[in-house]
């Protein structure tokens, strides 16, 4: 039976995995100054709109964030996010562990609003004793979020403003940023994104390669002594080349946001399959995530296949399904002989 366990858990994609093999005895320098880095590195400028961007590769979501966040804080303070952001529930206290505690809102469906963020930052200035309280200095969002649920461009330009009132940086975590860019229901492209924000990262781990993040620095602040950082806390991978290899393939001919259409589509016949026998769903998801609510009895006949996300009050178990860059129709109709017991 198929899993749908996450979004990366096969190896890569075959064009991918070509082109790691096809350059294999290449030799290039390390640390991602070599050839394949550079042309992966002026194909996404190129995509984001714009060469006057840093863009520096890395190897995980985690390492992404715990670097970005660590480079561009001061020792005092803080980061607002959602309480079921990453970086609150996913990461082992990985931005405490570098000293910058995360503060964080309760959010709805995963997002945060620019009135709640505002409200906090107005509450942490009129504390007569603001100094001996973490400062806010980052507003972190991830895009889509842990509940695959995006935000919109107006939504954005909000947490922007207030980001700039407060002299804070918005950061937005991309770990399936294809998923959230090519969803029926986004409103933004890639360069209105990167517009919006001092930095973010384009995810690969979990949208087609074997693994990687990008990230893509547009506030010029952010940009001195980042390599640093990265070399600091693990960041940088002696083999660099195999970042870029992968994230030239990605983005040479459009393969990233192929990658991407391919597993909205298949979420929504997902969700049609679910709907479709009477079931709801934990969150309203329009990517590649999705969330239905289940009978304890239908629990049992997938436990195996999705992750459970949360105990519901009358017993019944809210469950996620992932689709990815390789989740074809046959794994759709084995799911649904399994669901009908005709397996």
């Amino acid at each position: 039976m198929s899993l749908f366990l996450c979004d990366y858990q096969e190896g890569a994609h075959p064009a991918i995995m070509k082109a790691l093999n096809d350059t294999n005895f290449v030799q290039t320098p390390g640390y991602g100054e070599d050839i394949f880095c550079e042309e992966a590195r002026e194909l996404i400028k190129k995509a984001v709109g714009t060469d006057r961007c840093d863009v520096h590769f890395l190897v995980g979501g985690t390492q992404t964030n715990t670097v970005v966040i660590k480079s561009a804080l001061r020792p005092h303070q803080g980061v607002i996010a959602a309480s079921t952001g990453h970086i609150n529930v996913h990461e082992t206290g990985a931005i405490e562990a570098v000293g910058h505690k995360v503060l964080t809102i309760a959010g709805r469906d995963g997002k945060i609003c620019a009135e709640d963020i505002r409200r906090y930052c107005a509450s942490y200035y009129a504390d007569s004793a603001w100094e001996h309280i973490v400062m806010p200095g980052m507003v972190y969002i991830s895009f889509p979020t842990e509940l695959g649920t995006i935000y919109s461009k107006a939504e954005l330009e909000a947490i922007r403003g207030v980001c700039k009132e407060y002299s804070m940086y918005l950061f937005i975590d991309g770990a399936r940023l294809g998923y959230g860019l090519k969803s029926p229901r986004a409103d933004i492209t890639l360069p209105e994104l990167a517009s919006l924000c001092d930095v973010f990262y384009i995810g690969g781990t979990k949208v087609g390669a074997l693994f990687g993040e990008a990230v893509v620095i547009m506030n010029d602040e952010l940009k001195k002594d980042f390599r640093c950082v990265m070399k600091q806390h693990g960041g940088m991978l002696a083999k660099g080349r195999l970042l870029g290899i992968q994230f030239r393939e990605l983005f040479r001919d459009g393969l990233y946001f192929e990658i991407s259409e391919n597993a909205i589509e298949k979420a929504g016949k997902l969700r049609e399959i679910f709907a479709g026998r009477g079931y709801g769903f934990y969150a309203d998801s329009p990517t590649n995530q999705q969330f239905p609510i289940l009978p304890a009895d239908v629990y049992e006949k997938v436990r195996g296949i999705c992750e459970l996300w949360a105990d519901m009050p009358d017993g019944s178990k809210a469950v996620r399904f992932c689709t990815s860059w390789c989740t074809g129709d046959e794994q759709l109709r084995e799911l649904e002989e399994l669901l009908d017991g005709t397996e």
